[in-house]
């Protein structure tokens, strides 16, 4: 069993952008890349569970309402960086327990009024994120993203929840941040591309690390097997051998193919080691 810890299958907005830019011209998303064609082919190549991981408030609430027809697939609850100028998120609504993935009866109970408070009607999500910092590129700057992730760190601790963490050239902001929130014990660094230093003080932290296609044709430093999630932040990063392609959950296994090449053991471990530390962070 496998499990894609990020994805975006969710989101056809997102998916058109990545079809575009790997076309070069805009066209309408073809019918193999609709999210349900999606999930079929990941469970077709054993990836048994993902977690479809939210960028925005509106993006969430697609999460979570996909998650909501899919026994396997799960979601969380964020609000990328790149967002911190444009949206209004009131922790004012924010108490323990309320953005909670599907009711009982596995549907979704998300009220008419439920796009009106950015926490208070959201039914269990897996985790807060993707959430972090961004210098590289973002369309936020630094003041508004210092905020947001703070107003997210709180979200997090008032409902017992693990964070999915973006940085992106701001490691040193987002420990200075980190280190004002105690409460942070549980979380994964999203497609992890720093130094091997940043790299060891997020094992400090006893954080896992998202390992997804950029490993296979990146210089890259790797986290140790008991601290790797497998990921492919699809529809973007897709692996060797399907470099320059739309990327989507079904790759995950040539993410753990890989894994087992660079750690000499075998695609059996790697799925067990990597499956096992995604169910215990998530509680999938």
């Amino acid at each position: 069993m496998l499990i894609d810890s990020h994805c975006h299958i969710h989101d056809f907005d997102t998916y058109k952008f990545a079809i575009s830019r790997a076309q070069g011209k805009a066209r309408p998303i073809p019918e193999e890349y609709t999210p349900e064609k999606l999930l079929a082919r990941a469970q077709e190549n054993g990836i048994d569970k993902l977690i479809c991981v939210g960028t925005s408030h509106e993006d969430s609430l697609k999460a979570c309402d996909f998650a909501s027809q899919h026994e396997n697939v799960f979601w969380s609850y964020g609000i990328h960086p790149d967002e911190a100028e444009r949206c209004n998120f009131d922790m004012g609504g924010a108490s323990r327990g309320t953005p909670c993935a599907r009711s009982a009866e596995g549907t979704s109970t998300l009220g008419d009024d439920s796009r009106q408070d950015p926490s208070s009607k959201l039914q269990h999500p897996t985790a807060i994120g993707e959430i972090g910092l961004d210098y590289h590129n973002s369309t936020s700057t630094k003041e508004p993203q210092l905020k947001l992730l703070e107003q997210m760190l709180d979200l997090a601790i008032k409902n017992d929840l693990p964070c999915i963490f973006h940085v992106r050239e701001a490691f040193d902001d987002f420990f200075a941040v980190l280190r004002n929130f105690p409460g942070i014990k549980r979380a994964v660094i999203h497609s992890f591309s720093d130094s091997r230093e940043n790299l060891e003080k997020c094992l400090n932290e006893d954080f896992y690390i998202g390992v997804n296609g950029l490993a296979t044709f990146a210089n890259i430093p790797l986290a140790p097997l008991d601290h790797t999630l497998l990921e492919t932040d699809s529809p973007f990063l897709a692996p060797v051998p399907h470099r320059g392609e739309v990327d989507e959950p079904a790759f995950v296994k040539n993410i753990a193919n890989f894994l087992a090449i660079h750690y000499q053991t075998t695609f059996e471990d790697v799925a067990k080691i990597t499956t096992e530390n995604a169910e215990r962070l998530f509680k999938i």
